[in-house]
Protein backbone atom coordinates (compact mmCIF):
# COMPACT_ATOMS: atom_id res chain seq x y z
CA UNK A 1 0.00 0.00 0.00
CA UNK A 2 1.26 3.48 -0.97
CA UNK A 3 -0.37 6.92 -0.17
CA UNK A 4 0.52 10.18 -0.97
CA UNK A 5 1.42 13.15 2.17
CA UNK A 6 -2.12 13.99 2.65
CA UNK A 7 -3.53 10.76 3.33
CA UNK A 8 -0.62 9.24 4.78
CA UNK A 9 -1.52 12.29 7.97
CA UNK A 10 -5.13 11.20 7.72
CA UNK A 11 -4.76 7.60 8.23
CA UNK A 12 -1.94 7.69 10.71
CA UNK A 13 -2.69 6.23 14.03
CA UNK A 14 -0.27 4.94 16.76
CA UNK A 15 -0.09 1.00 16.93
CA UNK A 16 0.45 -0.49 19.64
CA UNK A 17 -0.18 -4.34 19.01
CA UNK A 18 2.30 -6.14 16.09
CA UNK A 19 3.07 -9.45 14.11
CA UNK A 20 6.09 -10.08 14.76
CA UNK A 21 6.68 -10.50 10.99
CA UNK A 22 10.25 -8.36 10.23
CA UNK A 23 10.63 -6.12 8.40
CA UNK A 24 12.60 -5.91 4.95
CA UNK A 25 16.00 -4.45 5.56
CA UNK A 26 15.43 -2.44 1.86
CA UNK A 27 12.12 -1.08 3.37
CA UNK A 28 13.42 -0.19 6.82
CA UNK A 29 16.49 1.31 5.13
CA UNK A 30 14.14 3.83 2.90
CA UNK A 31 12.06 4.86 5.79
CA UNK A 32 15.28 5.78 7.82
CA UNK A 33 16.97 7.11 5.30
CA UNK A 34 14.07 9.40 4.56
CA UNK A 35 13.80 10.29 8.14
CA UNK A 36 17.30 11.43 7.95
CA UNK A 37 16.63 13.65 5.18
CA UNK A 38 13.74 15.77 7.61
CA UNK A 39 14.64 19.49 8.49
CA UNK A 40 17.61 20.34 10.39
CA UNK A 41 18.19 24.04 11.99
CA UNK A 42 21.18 25.34 10.37
CA UNK A 43 21.80 22.17 8.34
CA UNK A 44 23.45 20.81 11.73
CA UNK A 45 22.03 17.32 11.19
CA UNK A 46 22.80 16.83 15.16
CA UNK A 47 19.88 13.85 14.97
CA UNK A 48 20.72 10.11 14.86
CA UNK A 49 19.04 7.04 14.64
CA UNK A 50 19.71 3.62 16.85
CA UNK A 51 18.21 0.85 15.08
CA UNK A 52 17.28 -2.58 17.13
CA UNK A 53 15.98 -5.18 15.48
CA UNK A 54 14.55 -8.61 15.97
CA UNK A 55 13.81 -9.98 19.82
CA UNK A 56 17.31 -9.93 20.95
CA UNK A 57 18.33 -6.41 20.12
CA UNK A 58 14.91 -4.67 20.83
CA UNK A 59 14.97 -6.80 24.30
CA UNK A 60 17.38 -4.52 25.49
CA UNK A 61 15.45 -1.16 24.64
CA UNK A 62 12.42 -2.98 27.50
CA UNK A 63 14.89 -4.33 29.46
CA UNK A 64 16.53 -0.81 30.03
CA UNK A 65 13.01 1.71 29.70
CA UNK A 66 10.46 -0.51 31.56
CA UNK A 67 10.39 -2.74 34.55
CA UNK A 68 9.49 -6.40 34.82
CA UNK A 69 6.40 -5.06 37.57
CA UNK A 70 5.11 -2.99 34.30
CA UNK A 71 5.65 -5.85 32.00
CA UNK A 72 3.87 -7.73 33.75
CA UNK A 73 0.71 -5.98 34.19
CA UNK A 74 0.32 -3.56 31.13
CA UNK A 75 -2.41 -4.21 28.97
CA UNK A 76 0.04 -3.40 25.87
CA UNK A 77 2.91 -5.24 26.04
CA UNK A 78 2.22 -8.37 24.49
CA UNK A 79 1.46 -6.83 21.43
CA UNK A 80 3.49 -4.32 21.62
CA UNK A 81 6.82 -5.93 22.63
CA UNK A 82 5.96 -8.11 19.40
CA UNK A 83 7.74 -4.91 17.91
CA UNK A 84 10.21 -6.24 15.15
CA UNK A 85 11.87 -2.72 14.86
CA UNK A 86 12.26 -0.28 17.38
CA UNK A 87 14.48 2.98 16.85
CA UNK A 88 15.71 5.38 18.27
CA UNK A 89 15.80 8.97 17.72
CA UNK A 90 19.06 10.58 19.47
CA UNK A 91 19.84 14.36 19.40
CA UNK A 92 23.56 15.74 20.15
CA UNK A 93 23.05 19.55 21.80
CA UNK A 94 26.40 20.59 21.73
CA UNK A 95 25.82 20.03 17.49
CA UNK A 96 23.95 22.93 17.99
CA UNK A 97 25.62 24.86 19.83
CA UNK A 98 28.67 24.39 18.37
CA UNK A 99 26.79 25.27 14.70
CA UNK A 100 25.31 28.58 16.45
CA UNK A 101 28.54 29.66 17.33
CA UNK A 102 30.06 29.57 13.92
CA UNK A 103 30.23 33.21 12.17
CA UNK A 104 26.83 33.11 10.08
CA UNK A 105 24.82 32.41 12.64
CA UNK A 106 26.92 34.40 15.32
CA UNK A 107 26.21 37.26 12.57
CA UNK A 108 22.60 36.56 12.64
CA UNK A 109 22.82 37.40 16.53
CA UNK A 110 21.04 34.44 17.67
CA UNK A 111 23.76 34.72 20.67
CA UNK A 112 22.61 30.91 21.14
CA UNK A 113 25.55 28.93 20.30
CA UNK A 114 27.74 32.10 21.79
CA UNK A 115 26.23 31.45 25.28
CA UNK A 116 27.42 28.13 25.34
CA UNK A 117 24.66 27.08 27.01
CA UNK A 118 21.49 24.80 26.79
CA UNK A 119 20.07 26.41 28.89
CA UNK A 120 19.87 29.96 26.69
CA UNK A 121 17.85 28.00 23.78
CA UNK A 122 13.99 29.01 24.32
CA UNK A 123 12.98 26.03 22.43
CA UNK A 124 15.89 23.78 22.15
CA UNK A 125 15.96 23.24 18.11
CA UNK A 126 17.67 19.76 18.80
CA UNK A 127 14.32 18.78 20.04
CA UNK A 128 12.48 19.94 17.11
CA UNK A 129 14.82 18.55 14.64
CA UNK A 130 14.33 14.76 16.54
CA UNK A 131 10.18 15.61 16.00
CA UNK A 132 10.91 16.50 12.56
CA UNK A 133 12.74 13.16 12.11
CA UNK A 134 10.08 10.93 13.79
CA UNK A 135 7.43 12.14 12.46
CA UNK A 136 8.99 11.49 8.93
CA UNK A 137 9.14 7.89 10.18
CA UNK A 138 5.84 7.78 11.46
CA UNK A 139 4.34 9.24 8.43
CA UNK A 140 6.33 6.99 5.91
CA UNK A 141 5.32 4.25 7.88
CA UNK A 142 1.53 4.92 7.20
CA UNK A 143 2.69 5.23 3.45
CA UNK A 144 3.91 1.95 3.18
CA UNK A 145 1.24 0.26 4.95
CA UNK A 146 3.50 -0.23 8.18
CA UNK A 147 2.37 0.67 12.00
CA UNK A 148 4.07 2.77 14.11
CA UNK A 149 3.85 4.08 17.51
CA UNK A 150 5.94 6.85 19.18
CA UNK A 151 7.42 5.87 23.02
CA UNK A 152 8.47 9.20 25.04
CA UNK A 153 10.86 9.12 27.37
CA UNK A 154 9.68 8.58 30.21
CA UNK A 155 12.66 7.00 32.57
CA UNK A 156 15.68 5.20 32.37
CA UNK A 157 17.09 6.92 29.28
CA UNK A 158 20.61 7.07 30.89
CA UNK A 159 20.11 2.90 31.40
CA UNK A 160 18.90 2.94 27.81
CA UNK A 161 22.09 4.82 25.89
CA UNK A 162 24.59 2.86 28.38
CA UNK A 163 23.17 -0.14 27.11
CA UNK A 164 23.31 0.64 23.45
CA UNK A 165 26.71 2.13 23.61
CA UNK A 166 25.48 5.81 22.69
CA UNK A 167 28.06 8.41 23.81
CA UNK A 168 28.16 10.50 26.15
CA UNK A 169 26.89 14.43 25.45
CA UNK A 170 23.78 12.76 22.98
CA UNK A 171 20.41 12.65 24.77
CA UNK A 172 17.12 10.60 24.30
CA UNK A 173 14.44 11.88 22.30
CA UNK A 174 11.87 9.30 22.31
CA UNK A 175 11.68 6.09 20.67
CA UNK A 176 10.04 4.80 17.60
CA UNK A 177 8.52 1.04 17.78
CA UNK A 178 7.77 -0.16 14.09
CA UNK A 179 6.11 -3.18 12.18
CA UNK A 180 3.02 -5.14 10.39
CA UNK A 181 0.08 -4.31 12.67
CA UNK A 182 -1.19 -7.19 14.24
CA UNK A 183 -5.20 -5.74 13.94
CA UNK A 184 -5.77 -6.58 17.78
CA UNK A 185 -4.72 -3.01 19.46
CA UNK A 186 -5.98 -2.34 22.53
CA UNK A 187 -8.82 0.71 22.38
CA UNK A 188 -6.64 3.91 24.20
CA UNK A 189 -8.60 5.84 27.00
CA UNK A 190 -7.83 8.98 25.02
CA UNK A 191 -10.15 8.01 22.23
CA UNK A 192 -12.82 9.09 24.60
CA UNK A 193 -10.97 12.80 24.92
CA UNK A 194 -13.52 15.45 23.31
CA UNK A 195 -11.23 16.51 20.72
CA UNK A 196 -11.73 20.94 20.62
CA UNK A 197 -12.67 21.95 17.13
CA UNK A 198 -10.82 23.30 14.57
CA UNK A 199 -12.17 26.41 15.05
CA UNK A 200 -10.11 26.78 19.24
CA UNK A 201 -7.05 26.19 17.30
CA UNK A 202 -6.97 27.79 13.84
CA UNK A 203 -6.44 31.91 14.47
CA UNK A 204 -6.31 34.45 11.23
CA UNK A 205 -4.28 37.37 11.40
CA UNK A 206 -4.63 37.63 15.71
CA UNK A 207 -5.83 35.18 18.17
CA UNK A 208 -9.66 34.55 18.37
CA UNK A 209 -9.91 36.32 14.53
CA UNK A 210 -11.31 33.78 12.04
CA UNK A 211 -10.74 33.73 8.57
CA UNK A 212 -13.42 35.79 6.38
Amino acid sequence: MHVDVHDAVRARRMVRSFRSEPVPDDLLDRLLADALRAPTAGNTRGIAWVVLRGPDETSRYWDAATTQAWRSSARRWPGISRAPVIALAVACPSAYLARYAEPDKARAASDLGLAGAEAAWPVPYWHGDAAFSVMTLLLGATSVGLGACFLGNFRSETAVLASLGVPEGWRLFGAVALGYPAGDDPRSKSLDRRPPGDGTRLHWGEWGAQRH
